[in-house]
């Protein structure tokens, strides 16, 4: 075995106070360039690179093994720092060297798959394949770090508030909650299965019902469901519960925690109380219940100035009741060809629209697509609805207010991207409040909870449950930051009657009830407090804040597109002898 060195130093700490002093550092080879009479070697650890050099000063054998090294051979030297003659701007450690007089090696390499550098450009499926040797590269090893200091500080925030830190189970019973669930089987008890939780939801509420008063935890949570780069079928929320609260003071308490986090971590100073939006207008302005308040293009509504309309899709929109709205973008008209709004009115298409009309607003006329349909004094009262100038360009959905809000809320984000409006530097936050209690369901028409059945009502519309519980808005409210949700919560039903005036809403019977909940309700029996809380997608969270845009980017070992771990290769096969042990036998 080789001798160990115990190191003084960590590579990317050194600096020009450091100069004369004797070091010791270990880490990997990133570069080796031999001179002849002198090797440079490019020594890497978790918080940079320092270059160590090797001259002819050094013992013969010493210059021979720094000569044999290659790149991420693990190694150890003992040396001087010197000031550099030729100092590295673009280094943070450019201004000094270590002159090395020892040397050991610990391990060899062979020639890794991949480069290990920010920039490399690999396949995705390889970097996660070799996940260990992505995670040198000193962006992730920040990722890595910076995700650390935000939920340290989370732990620290919410200790000093009061909360306690309570693991709550895994291995739990499957329950509604939005996706669909991972199972596993029970040997012992074959033939039955466990649920991985999508939430602690249930579990938070019971330990308020318990009296512990504030809770907090860094959870794991699991949905089965299709991924995107903001989503992983395992991710973590840093997850809370207050009891004895109303929304304003389970608000209070996150803006506090925001703002800590901002200033300690990244150094900005973010004012409170945040903005906050309802529901309605935010789909009314944004046509989203994200929105991104960086830009503008708001949607405009002209409803009313085409309600006399021949042209069909305006008038079959309005006679089922739908919605004719739209944007303008502020000089659209010379950046967006007509090759290039087809290519848009192609991707709102993903959003249920049949179509985009546009109409460009020229120095002495307006240019449509609807022409035929629109005399230039109507085309000009629909201009006038948006505010627009000569330059712009007006892009129209005609459709059922939902589509009109997906894609018009689609169009507007994207077209911001296309024009370098998406600041990451610039961070809104604002509160999004007053949901609705239920939406209906796609597929059959009814009524469900659009957070889940024991969101409390606005206490002004609980009368509305019994006749008109399509207007009933929820107490519950979400974060957003530049037009994603970094968290949401609710305050909670503690009332038995109430609950059990939202499951009569929702067409669920006694039975189901008590199979889906009833550990909840029998709890709920013995004295519940007032409670509500919240949850941060912590995956999210850091992801923004990092000014990336997928959230492998800061978990060590995410899944792949397919769900996959191809570091493990999970998900496999298993042996014959395990499924016989769970009595499952595979179609």
């Amino acid at each position: 075995m080789s001798e160990l060195f115990k190191r003084t130093h960590l590579c990317g700490n050194l600096n020009i106070k450091n100069v004369e002093e004797e070091v010791v550092l270990n880490g990997w080879v990133a570069k080796q360039r031999s001179l002849g009479g002198l090797i440079f070697v490019d020594l890497r650890d978790k918080t940079g690179i320092v270059q160590i050099t090797f001259d002819d000063t050094i013992p013969k054998e010493v210059f021979d093994q720094a000569e044999a090294l290659r790149s991420e051979y693990v190694i150890g030297i003992k040396g001087i720092v010197k000031e550099r003659a030729a100092k590295n701007p673009n280094l943070p450690t450019g201004e000094i060297e270590v002159f090395a007089k020892e040397l050991v090696l610990y391990s060899e390499s062979e020639t890794p798959p991949i480069y290990i550098k920010d920039d490399d450009n690999v396949d995705d499926n390889l970097r996660l394949k070799y996940r260990y040797l992505d995670l040198r590269k000193l962006k992730m090893q920040e990722n890595v770090r910076f995700r650390h200091q935000v939920t340290k500080l989370a732990r620290d925030y919410f200790d000093e508030n009061g909360f306690t830190e309570i693991e709550t189970p895994i291995l739990i019973k499957s329950t509604p909650e939005g996706a669909r669930d991972y199972l596993v089987p029970s040997r012992v008890n074959q033939g039955h299965f466990y649920a991985l939780p999508q939430s602690p939801q249930l579990f938070k509420q019971l330990l308020m019902v318990s009296g512990c008063d504030r809770y907090m935890q860094i959870a794991k949570c699991f949905r089965d469901e299709d991924l995107r780069a903001d989503r992983q079928p395992e991710f973590t929320q840093i997850d809370l519960e207050m009891s004895f609260v109303d929304q304003d003071d389970v608000i209070e308490m996150q803006e506090g925690f925001l703002q800590r986090l901002f200033k300690e971590l990244m150094d900005i100073e973010i004012k409170t109380p945040f903005p906050r939006m309802t529901y309605d207008e935010a789909m009314e302005r944004f046509g989203s219940d994200k929105p991104d308040t960086r830009f503008g293009f708001e949607l405009k509504s002209i409803n009313e100035v085409v309600a006399d309309t021949e042209f069909k899709v305006f008038a079959d929109a309005l006679a089922g009741g739908g919605d004719v709205r739209g944007i303008c973008i502020d000089g659209g008209s010379a950046k967006f060809s007509r090759k290039d709004i087809d290519k848009l009115t192609e991707q709102t298409k993903h959003y249920g629209a049949k179509g985009v009309v546009w109409i460009r607003v020229e120095e002495n006329e307006l240019k449509s697509s609807v022409n035929k349909f629109f005399s230039q004094e109507q085309l000009a009262e629909i201009a006038a609805v948006f505010g627009a100038k000569t330059g712009d360009l007006i892009l129209i959905v005609a459709d059922r207010t939902k589509v009109v809000f997906d894609s018009l809320g689609f169009l507007r984000r994207h077209i911001a991207g296309l024009l370098g409006l998406l600041d990451d530097q610039q961070f809104n936050l604002l509160w999004v409040t007053d949901f609705p209690m239920f939406e209906k369901d796609d597929e059959t028409g009814e009524l469900k909870a659009m957070h889940h059945p024991f969101t409390h009502p606005k206490q002004e519309d609980i009368s509305l449950l019994d006749t008109a519980p399509e207007k009933v808005k929820a107490d519950a409210y979400d974060i957003v930051l530049n037009g994603v949700e970094l968290g949401g919560g609710s305050i909670r039903i503690h009332e038995g009657d109430l609950q059990a005036k939202m499951f009569k809403v929702l067409k669920l019977t006694d039975e189901e009830c008590q199979e889906k909940f009833g550990f909840l309700l029998e709890a709920f029996k013995y004295g519940a407090p007032p409670h509500g809380g919240l949850a941060y997608g912590l995956d999210r969270l850091v992801m923004l804040l990092s000014g990336e845009h997928s959230i492998r980017e800061v978990m060590a070992f995410p899944k792949n597109q397919n769900a996959q771990c191809m570091v493990c290769e999970a998900p496999g096969l298993v042996e014959e002898g395990q499924l016989e042990e769970l009595g499952i036998n595979l179609r």
